[in-house]
């Protein structure tokens, strides 16, 4: 268990340190777009944003997968 949590704090981390570099990295963009989400419009925001959120989170969520998907290996091995 005490694992499992680890893997997932430092993920979290690694992901945090990410989304602070793109924040960093893209603050005199000038090319912006709007996003619709559910039908609402958001506000202008930086396309390099847009895609480096949708980067960063498809990363963090995918690296869940194998952090919570046990097989019978690891299992065996954890006992």
């Amino acid at each position: 268990m005490f694992f499992k949590f680890k893997k997932v704090a430092i993920s979290i981390l690694m992901h945090g340190f990410l989304l602070i570099a793109l924040i960093g990295s893209i603050q005199n963009s000038n090319n912006k777009s709007k996003v619709n989400i559910f039908g609402l419009e958001t506000i202008n925001l930086p396309i390099s944003f847009i895609t480096g959120v949708s980067f960063i989170s498809g990363s963090l969520f995918g690296s869940f997968i194998p952090i919570f998907i046990s097989t019978k290996n690891d299992s065996l091995k954890s006992n």
